[in-house]
């Protein structure tokens, strides 16, 4: 028969039991992400092609310049076991907080998100209806997805919400100076934090983003796509465009967090701070701002990206990458986790630079140019840079 001594001594058995069992099974506390891998350790080929996996049903090849050097898919670390525990980032570079904050998963899907701004939404009176057709074309071709327009008003609150861990960031774009600034600037900053796809009001769209990448490159290797604005092979083309091959950011894809974005939002914004310190900020003229927010500065990022050690493997491949790999492009090349379209994608029926028209199987997005005509200055947020 069980004594009373006895149900004692088993139950102070069963008690340091549990205890003993619940201190060898201690939850770890949450770890920060290490940077990006070294190239020599995300090098990886691109496989199961053929198959998509997001849904998308793409149907146009695609090819890979032969002089580039052939550049893995690109996917920071996760925190792993026995990691040590979360440091104070406050003093870090901009660029590894942001990476903390917006972290990148190149396996990740595309977020199902359009992302336009304007003066008024479409359920306004005063919304434009030389743009409702072009801004419903995004959602006619995107069942599914979810479709903002973002007023002046609520991109401030929007990024004071997603940026309030990185306050120099909210400061640098509430210091611009002219609203085509805060423009550009704000495509690169929702795209950082939320991804999907970015494009401007006065935009059609002819295909749905299921078309942009063929079939042969699955989504979990990419996580950026960009088109060719402008691809000027003639003599005098710096009279024109402030770069021989220059990528287009009037329309852009993109997941949460990739490393191009966040370089081109910490360079915008310590170089505006610096502007800023130095009282030249005030004094900023219009005929800057491709060099400084616009297409160029985007492009250098691309470039910068597609030639960094730390994500790609530099002995590989005949030397940098540069324009001349893109130049009169006709099909998709995809470098690394980029995949650059050709001038015909997002600019058809320019009647220039070997883009094709309207009808051409690779046309996807029509800019109508609606904002080009207006000074600098007097544009809005929802206005492109004129090139």
């Amino acid at each position: 028969m069980l004594t009373f001594r006895r149900a004692l001594v088993a139950a102070g058995f069963l008690i340091t039991m549990l205890f003993l069992i619940s201190r060898t099974h201690t939850t770890k506390p949450y770890q920060e992400p290490l940077p990006p891998k070294d190239a020599t350790e995300v090098q990886q080929s691109v496989k199961d092609e053929g198959q998509t996996k997001t849904g998308y049903a793409p149907t146009t090849p695609v090819s890979t310049s032969s002089s580039a050097k052939v550049a893995p898919a690109v996917a920071e670390k996760r925190p792993q076991p026995g990691q040590q525990l979360l440091q104070d980032l406050s003093r870090a570079p901009l660029k590894d907080r942001l990476a903390y904050q917006f972290p990148y998963d190149v396996e990740s899907k595309f977020p199902a998100y359009i992302w336009q701004t304007w003066k008024y939404t479409p359920a306004s009176g005063d919304f434009g209806e030389s743009f409702r057709p072009a801004e419903a074309s995004w959602s006619e071709k995107h069942p599914g997805f979810i479709h903002e327009v973002i007023t002046d008003q609520v991109a401030v609150h929007l990024l004071r919400h997603l940026y309030a861990s990185v306050p120099e960031v909210l400061e640098a774009y509430n210091s611009l100076p002219l609203p085509v600034l805060k423009a550009d600037f704000f495509r690169y900053l929702i795209l950082l934090a939320r991804g999907g796809i970015y494009s401007d009001i006065d935009t059609h769209a002819i295909k749905s983003a299921a078309d942009w990448l063929p079939d042969s490159v699955p989504r979990e290797a990419i996580g950026l796509v960009v088109g060719i604005e402008a691809d000027p092979d003639r003599e005098d083309w710096a009279q024109w465009y402030s770069r021989r091959i220059q990528f287009c950011q009037w329309t852009i894809q993109a997941k949460p967090g990739h490393p191009v974005l966040r370089d081109v939002v910490a360079n915008i914004t310590l170089r505006t701070l610096q502007k800023k310190k130095d009282g030249s900020l005030k004094s900023f003229q219009d005929k800057n701002v491709i060099e400084f927010t616009g297409p160029a500065v985007w492009t250098d990022a691309i470039f910068d990206y597609m030639n960094d050690e730390k994500y790609f493997d530099m002995n590989t491949g005949s030397g940098n990458i540069t324009w001349r790999d893109f130049t009169g492009m006709t099909a998709p090349k995809k470098v690394g986790d980029v995949v650059v379209l050709p001038i015909t994608s997002f600019s058809p029926g320019v009647g220039q630079m070997g883009a094709g028209d309207y009808d051409d199987p690779m046309a996807f997005v029509m800019h109508e140019f609606e904002g080009t005509w207006k000074p600098e200055s007097e544009r809005h947020i929802g206005e492109e840079t004129a090139s």
